[in-house]
C-alpha cells in the first residue's frame, strides 16, 4: 500500500472511529441528563429537551446550511471530510442502540465529556470537524480579522449554555460548562498525544562526556544547540535529548556524575516522532 493510501486509510479510519465514540456520548451520558455541550449539537439537545426532537437529525438539519454558507472558507479536502464526519456523527447519535449509562448528572457530565472529547479529538486528527460552526467562524475571521476563530466559537458556546440555563435549568447549564471544559482537555490530549516523553536541556562544562554517555548508555540521540551565558558571555553547546518518562532518573544520574554544577531543566514533550519513538510516517 502506498504512503498516500495509508494516510487516507488512517485519516478516514480515525474519522469513523471518532464519530462512533463521540456520538455514543449523547445517548449514553448527555441526552439522559439534559446536558447541552455547546455548538449545534448543544442547540439540538435543548430542542430535544423541549420538544423531544431527535438530537442527531436536528443537528444535521442545522449543520447543512452552515456548511453551504461556509465551505468556501475551507479547503476542498477538509470540507469534504467534515461533511462526511458531520453526517455520520449526527446519524449515529440517533441510531446507536445504547441505553443511558448513568442518571447522575455529574457522572454524565464527566464521562460524557471524556467520551465526547476522545471522539472529537480523533475526528480532528483525521482532518475533519463535525460542525458547520467551525467554517462560519473561519469565514467571519477572514471578514473581520480582529475576531478570532476561538473567540467566535467560545461566544457561540456561551450563548448555547446561556440558552440551556434559561430553558433547561441553571444546574444543567453549569454541568454543560464542566462538560465543555472536560471535552476540550481530552481533545487537546488526543491531538498532542498521550505519551509521557520528556525533553531534557542540559548546560554543562562536561557537555562532551554527558553527550557520549547518553548515546552509549541510553541509546538516545542528542542535539547540540548553540548557547551563550548572559552573565559570563561564554559560549558552549546546550545538550538537548528527548527521552521517555522512565529514563528521567538515568539521565539525571549521568549529568550528576559528570558535573554536579550543571544546569538542567526538563519539560513535557507531548508527542515524539521519529527514530526511537513513534514512526513519523504513521501519523497524519
Amino acid at each position: 500500500m502506498s504512503n498516500r493510501k495509508k494516510e487516507l486509510f488512517l485519516a478516514y479510519g480515525q474519522i469513523l472511529l471518532g464519530c462512533v465514540i463521540g456520538a455514543a456520548a449523547y445517548p449514553a451520558f448527555l441526552i439522559p441528563n439534559s446536558i447541552a455541550p455547546g455548538g449545534v449539537t448543544g442547540v439540538a439537545t435543548i430542542l430535544n429537551h423541549l420538544f423531544q426532537w431527535p438530537v442527531g437529525t436536528v443537528s444535521l438539519t442545522l449543520n447543512i446550511p452552515l456548511f453551504i454558507i461556509g465551505y468556501r472558507s475551507m479547503g476542498r479536502i477538509f470540507a469534504f471530510r467534515s461533511l462526511i464526519a458531520t453526517m455520520l456523527f449526527s446519524l449515529l447519535i440517533d441510531i446507536l442502540p445504547l441505553r443511558p449509562v448513568s442518571g447522575d448528572p455529574l457522572l454524565g457530565t464527566l464521562f460524557g465529556g471524556v467520551v465526547l472529547g476522545l471522539g472529537l479529538g480523533l475526528i480532528l486528527r483525521g482532518g475533519a470537524t463535525t460542525g458547520g460552526t467551525d467554517m462560519i467562524a473561519r469565514m467571519v475571521h477572514r471578514r473581520f480579522p480582529f475576531i478570532t476563530v476561538g473567540a467566535f466559537l467560545f461566544a457561540l458556546d456561551f450563548l448555547v449554555v446561556a440558552a440551556a440555563g434559561l430553558l433547561m435549568g441553571t444546574s444543567e447549564a453549569l454541568y454543560a460548562l464542566i462538560n465543555i471544559y472536560v471535552s476540550s482537555r481530552v481533545i487537546d490530549a488526543v491531538m498532542v498525544g498521550f505519551g509521557g516523553n520528556k525533553a531534557c536541556f542540559i548546560m554543562s562544562k562536561a557537555w562532551a562526556s554527558v553527550t557520549e554517555r547518553i548515546m552509549e548508555e541510553m541509546g538516545r540521540g542528542v542535539t547540540h544547540l548553540s548557547a551563550r551565558g548572559a552573565y559570563t558571555g561564554t559560549e558552549q553547546p546546550m545538550v538537548l535529548c528527548v527521552i521517555s518518562r522512565q529514563e528521567v532518573t538515568a539521565i539525571k544520574r549521568i549529568v550528576r556524575e559528570e558535573d554536579e554544577n550543571a544546569f538542567m531543566f526538563i519539560s513535557e514533550a507531548h508527542e515524539a516522532l521519529g527514530e526511537g519513538f513513534s514512526r513519523l510516517d504513521a501519523e497524519e
